[in-house]
């Protein structure tokens, strides 16, 4: 295999940084989220040609959780053994505890137990030494806040991570955790990590205000719906896309006649700014300064410098956004998509 070479022109100003809320980090517009297509058994070309693609296109943030895959882990063991090609004091690492695991009363959530054992088993399968962003993938019912927050405290305090973040976590949860970790002197949260696009805007709520009075960075996942904000669905289901799967996020309900009208409009108004669907949405993401960045999925390398684009073209007319609410108005989803409450 040819040793891989980061591009010279990595940082010739193609990629904005924005400041993680108050905190001095800065995230690239677009971050890497490496879910779905970077499990399996072991690295493939694809998943190479990806991350060195991002790399050299300013990407300089992965995003990961314990659970990536399938299988589960597999991603941090792929993606791991791919970024140690590239020079790790210019990259951001970022991975989550929250979500099941391993069998057992100690596999998920957000324990003290089960919130360090993933953080040390994260760390190995990635082989670094550090997580530049540690989450809460999302709040525990049955936890105390104070915790889970304080599992994320230990994880600062012992060098295993740089920032703690939350995940899903609603605007009156956010402003708790925040308090507790005031309150007993804990590592602060520096990154909220919550679903936001164009189809799903919760967080407008009151969640952006909140993250922008406590300093807190803004990650948005989900920014193109899990593809619905992009052309693929336009001319109905294609065989083999997520809304045709089982365990799909994206329902095939999601994807009515009714949806795709609305997203038809949207991309008819995307070319009218000279771009495509996808791109339009991610620069509609990023419209708002307190985004610090949008994460985006990807299949292939071009896919990852197509949608890298959306960072030359992030403002929007007033007449503009009237338009695409009078347009967003006609979609019809679930409404349990609008907040985690």
């Amino acid at each position: 295999m040819t040793e891989y070479n980061p591009s010279p022109t990595r940082y010739d100003g193609r990629m904005p940084y924005r400041k993680c809320g108050r905190w001095g980090v800065k995230l690239p517009a677009i971050t890497l989220g490496c879910w779905h297509n970077f499990g399996g058994e072991s690295p493939t070309v694809s998943q190479r040609e990806m991350i060195y693609s991002a790399f050299d296109a300013g990407i300089t943030h992965f995003d990961l959780a314990n659970n990536y895959g399938p299988p589960y882990g597999s991603a941090e063991e792929n993606v791991g053994t791919i970024l140690k090609d590239l020079p790790r004091d210019e990259i951001l690492i970022t991975s989550k505890a929250g979500y099941d695991m391993w069998p057992g009363p100690y596999g998920e959530w957000g324990s003290r137990k089960y919130v360090l054992a993933s953080l040390d088993q994260s760390l190995k399968r990635m082989n670094v030494d550090y997580f530049d962003f540690f989450y809460s993938h999302r709040f525990d019912p049955d936890t105390p806040l104070d915790e889970t927050m304080g599992a994320l405290d230990t994880a600062v305090n012992q060098g295993k991570a740089l920032y703690a973040g939350i995940s899903s976590y609603s605007e009156s949860l956010t402003r708790e955790a925040y308090a507790v970790t005031k309150e007993n002197g804990f590592a602060p949260l520096a990154i909220h990590q919550p679903n936001y696009s164009m189809l799903n805007r919760w967080i407008e709520e009151g969640l952006t205000d909140a993250c922008e009075e406590l300093g807190l960075g803004i990650i948005a996942f989900c920014p193109l719906f899990q593809g619905l904000l992009t052309d693929k669905y336009l001319n109905g289901i294609p065989d083999g896309s997520r809304a045709t799967l089982k365990q799909s996020p994206l329902r095939k309900n999601e994807v009515s006649e009714q949806n795709i009208r609305v997203i038809s409009e949207l991309n008819d108004h995307a070319g009218e700014r000279g771009q495509t669907l996808a791109q339009m949405a991610l620069s509609w993401v990023l419209r708002d300064q307190r985004v610090t960045s949008a994460l985006i999925g990807a299949s292939s390398a071009s896919q990852i410098l197509e949608n890298a684009q959306s960072v030359n073209q992030t403002d929007f007319t007033a007449d503009e956004l009237q338009k695409l609410d009078r347009i967003l108005a006609k979609i019809n989803l679930p409404k349990s998509l609008w907040s985690t409450e």
